[in-house]
């Protein structure tokens, strides 16, 4: 069996954005899907140095194993570029990228992932979300503080904990190895698609529209009809046996490159239903031939390699001055969401409390055991007496995971409860005296009444078995 991929790329600047953020790139061996932030030239320049990176891995010298280490020599290669760039033009300081990218090597897919965007896999009508997002959010949702419903209107879920970017430190992405089996199909895309488009509907488009390119454009669609509030980007992949084709019906095998690094990539959104697009209608500035296009940037394939990928000059053929008036507007308006966001978000950590060990003592915390990159989230706030040495091991335990509690009050009573345990741990226990011989005439003398202080602290319960 000889497999290969028929695939199509498609980007859209949204509904909302002045211009597009996203970059990707779809060749007979790669599929990248990058998601720039750092302002208005940031992300347009992160995202494109991404692809630009990567883009000269699309061959076929690679097996499985070689293929993740030029994936992740090629990531690292980025970062550094990066950095480079933001020392040399100040205004860059702070751009970044999420990239998800699959690399074919024979029969094997080898997978590179960092930031938010997804892959997501369809086999046998089961539709499967492959990668893991590296957000704060996930992360409270791995380690069980909340919910995957509350994940989903968390102020903080658009916080990306892990990107390539000017952040000199070291970059840890997720690396495996897939097999490539005919019949199924892939999908890689930005979160201005799986943020705004639930689940179900992606999996419902994606088994019922065989035709890859039609895929993705309906697929943009939906997420344009959702509002379109960020730039959409996304890969369709269908893995074919060419053995299996009928004559004439080969795959896929010119490259595509689209959105910020394509030479169309600010080409504003056709017309789509909703009152969000017609609003988006009325501030459009493209000329007659944009407006009357696909709606997708770059979505008919630039040619690829790094020349094509890092092509950042504008091409926008709208009156300069104004061009530069709404890229100020949307910058604000970003900036102000992404700052009212993060201070929503730090005010509800410092409203949690939990009791823990601050070296060796007991201490109450404000905030939650968490950090963001070099922000602690936690501070101690009062600091008790107790040490650890004083509790029983299966309570140094419990400490080590630290006890949440609602309230400052919560976290002091949590506190009474182990000075409670303490002293019971370190009272004696009092050997009885032995008792005189009974005269068979007096009544027997009543059981004592056991002592409240050596009873068992409810406040910390003892391990299973004890």
């Amino acid at each position: 069996m000889t497999i290969a991929l028929r695939y199509a790329a498609r980007s859209d600047v949204g509904l909302v954005r002045a211009n597009n953020q996203d970059s990707a790139y779809a060749g007979p061996h790669l599929l990248v899907v990058a998601d720039g932030m750092g302002g208005h030239a940031g992300g347009d320049v992160a995202s494109s140095v991404a692809v630009a990176t990567l883009a000269p891995l699309d061959d076929e010298a690679h097996g499985p194993d070689d293929a993740l280490q030029e994936l992740d020599r090629a990531l690292h290669a980025a970062q550094e570029e990066l950095l480079n760039r933001a020392d040399q033009d100040p205004e860059l300081a702070g751009l970044g990228t999420t990239v998800t990218a699959l690399l074919r090597a024979g029969s094997k897919l080898a997978m590179a992932h960092i930031g938010d965007s997804r892959a997501y896999l369809l086999r046998e009508g089961q539709l499967t979300q492959v990668t893991t997002d590296h957000t704060f959010v996930q992360h409270l949702v791995n380690t069980g503080k909340i919910t995957a419903e509350e994940a989903e209107h968390h102020p903080q879920r658009s916080v990306v904990m892990r990107v390539l970017g000017d952040f000199d430190m070291e970059i840890v992405p997720d690396l495996s190895v897939r097999e490539a089996r005919a019949g199924d199909r892939w999908m890689l895309c930005s979160d201005g698609l799986s943020g705004v488009v639930s689940a179900e509907t992606l999996a419902d488009t994606l088994r019922e529209v065989a035709d890859v390119g039609a895929c993705a454009d309906r697929l943009v669609q939906l997420a344009l009809r959702g509002g379109g509030p960020d730039n959409v980007t996304v890969i369709v992949a269908d893995v074919v046996d060419l053995d299996a084709l009928p004559d004439g019906a080969g795959p896929t095998t010119s490259a595509h490159v689209v959105g910020s690094a394509a030479t169309s990539r600010h080409r504003p959104t056709a017309a789509a239903d909703g009152p969000a697009a017609r609003a988006a209608g009325l501030r459009a500035t493209a000329p007659p031939a944009a407006s009357a296009g696909t709606g997708t940037s770059g979505s008919a394939g630039a040619g690829p390699g790094p020349a094509a990928a890092t092509d950042l000059e504008d091409d926008d053929p709208s009156p300069r001055g104004r061009r530069r008036l709404v890229a100020a507007l949307a910058t604000l308006v970003v900036l102000a969401a992404a700052a009212t966001a993060g201070v929503l978000g730090y005010r509800w950590t410092q409203d949690q409390y939990y009791v823990g060990l601050a070296d060796d003592d007991v201490a109450i915390y404000r905030g939650i055991p968490q950090t963001l990159g070099p922000l602690v989230l936690s501070q101690v706030v009062e600091r008790t007496s107790l040490t650890a040495d004083d509790l029983p091991a299966y309570v140094q335990d419990r400490l080590t995971q630290t006890i949440p509690a609602g309230s400052l009050q919560a976290a002091r009573a949590r506190v009474d409860g182990l000075d409670r345990t303490a002293a019971s741990a370190q009272e004696p226990v009092a050997t009885p005296a032995p008792a005189p011989t009974a005269d068979p005439a007096s009544t027997p003398a009543p059981t004592p009444a056991p002592d409240p202080a050596v009873a068992p602290d409810p406040g910390v319960a003892p391990p299973a078995g004890t």
